[in-house]
């Protein structure tokens, strides 16, 4: 009645787990620990442990406690072996991959007070390298929601965490180009002679490049064009303006389009990440910005068949030629994707609400896993010609003029390096933990922060930040922010 005994050599599942005939797993023997043998039997809350390796991740129900390295070799009487705990425990949980220990907290249990804490002891916890759920963090023992644990005479070891992936690159092909401008139509060949109708290039984030229309023909003067769009947001020399159509004097080429701006470098990763029901929580960089659209140029003003020229053919259409529209401008590239955390190597994660004593026992981490690269940005789109304004085939007849050229869409942004991984030897939430006389931190070096994209060595604008390092880090609760 004093417990349920487990030895990974000797056990059986199907045993009941008393000393003489004690289960195998750990997990089997902390559930019949916990509800008790039978509907009949009391539970008895405590599990004791042989020497020797489980390869299993364990669930110790609030109010049960695990005590390892007892002696039960042949003859042996389940007693501590005394020289093999502290940093030679002899029982040694360490699965392949996943969490080794979780602790569940008091709300699971019909437990109270002091019945609702676990003890730990004579163990060695030891977490693969890059072996959590996130598959690049390293954690050893999470203590869930309210957990309460005392860890005595054991070695808790996290191993090292995985270097953060990078952020995917923007399309290598440049973004959509812009549109040629329509021609206008010639002299004396309609009596309606209408601009070039305007092209547009529609990009992917909804913003439009729109070439300007041409002027129209006339017989004594020929309308202006219209400007290309969007309106630049600076002034500059080339501003898609309208051409204007000829009066006394020729017609005018519409402007050519102002080039959309290229996106500057995004942040890198800022912050310490989060603690979650897996472990720590990184933060990605952030993501390039788009590339500003081309402007489209300007459309050419159209012309005129009368004054001191000859006119069009008596009997045939009157008017002079229209003016070509200008070509759109192309599309801004879309910006990387910031590079992703590295992983962590955490020792013990304490979330809300617990309660944590660690006594002699040593406590090791191994290194943070660095942060991703920022993704690559993409080329901006070409900007297009404009349309030839309309021709004559009468000597002396002003032909029309011709629009814009669009301006080339702006470069993607590259975008930021993600958050080094954490190196922490007791991740809290809120400060309830108590570090008592023999215990020692052994604490790896935290992960460095990821480049941004396109960044060369020692380029620190938009890399991420170092992750935090410490026997002991403070860290807020979250989630995994969206990508």
């Amino acid at each position: 009645m004093c417990g349920v005994f487990v030895n990974p050599l000797s056990g059986d599942d199907s045993s009941p787990g008393t000393k003489n005939a004690p289960v195998k797993t750990l997990q089997h023997a902390i559930g019949l620990a916990a509800h008790g043998r039978s509907p009949s039997e009391e539970p008895t809350r405590r599990v004791y442990a042989c020497g020797g390796l489980f390869e299993e991740e364990i669930t110790l129900h609030s109010g049960v406690d695990l005590w390892g390295s007892r002696g039960c070799d042949d003859g042996g009487d389940w007693s501590y072996e005394s020289s093999l705990v502290g940093p030679r425990a002899s029982t040694v949980i360490a699965p392949p991959t996943g969490i080794p220990v979780r602790i569940s907290g008091v709300q699971d249990t019909v437990l109270a007070g002091d019945n609702a804490t676990s003890v730990i002891a004579g163990v060695r916890v030891v977490a693969a390298d890059a072996s959590a759920p996130d598959d690049k963090s390293s954690i050893a023992v999470i203590l869930s929601t309210g957990a309460r644990a005392i860890v005595q005479d054991s070695v808790i070891v996290a191993g090292n965490g995985k270097d953060g992936e990078p952020g995917e690159d923007a399309d290598t092909d440049r973004a959509p180009d812009g549109l040629e401008g329509n021609d206008g139509v010639s002299a004396c060949t309609t009596d309606s002679p209408t601009g070039a109708l305007s092209v547009v290039t529609v990009c992917g984030d909804g913003t439009e490049s729109i070439g300007g229309y041409g002027g129209d023909g006339g017989i004594a003067s020929g309308s202006d064009g219209t400007s290309g769009m969007p309106t630049p947001a600076e002034i500059s020399e080339r501003d898609g303006h309208a051409g204007l159509g000829a009066d006394d004097t020729r017609c005018s080429d519409g402007g050519e389009g102002v080039d959309g701006a290229d996106a500057g470098r995004a942040d890198g990763a800022v912050g310490v990440g989060h603690l979650g029901n897996d472990g720590w929580i990184g933060v990605r960089g952030e993501d390039g910005k788009r590339g500003g659209t081309g402007q489209g140029g300007g459309g050419g003003g159209g012309s005129k068949s009368r004054g001191d020229m000859v006119a069009c053919r008596a009997g045939g259409p009157q008017k002079g030629a229209a003016g070509g529209s200008g070509g759109s401008g192309g599309c801004g590239g879309r910006g990387g994707y910031g590079g992703g955390h590295g992983g962590a190597s955490i020792a013990i994660v304490a979330l809300d609400g617990t309660e944590l004593t660690v006594a002699a026992s040593d406590v090791v981490t191994g290194k943070g896993g660095d942060g991703g690269v920022g993704g690559r940005g993409q080329p901006g789109g070409q900007g297009n010609a404009g349309g030839d304004g309309g021709h004559t085939s009468v000597a002396d007849m002003w032909e029309a003029c011709d629009g814009g050229h669009g301006g080339n869409g702006g470069r993607g942004g590259d975008a930021g390096g993600g958050l080094g991984g954490a190196a922490v030897g007791i991740a809290y939430v809120a400060p309830n933990y108590a570090i008592r006389p023999g215990t020692s931190f052994i604490v790896g070096s935290a992960g460095h922060g990821g480049l941004a994209g396109n960044a060369g060595t020692g380029d620190e604008v938009g890399r991420g930040r170092q992750g935090p390092r410490g026997e002991v880090h403070a860290f807020s609760v979250g989630n995994e922010p969206p990508r």
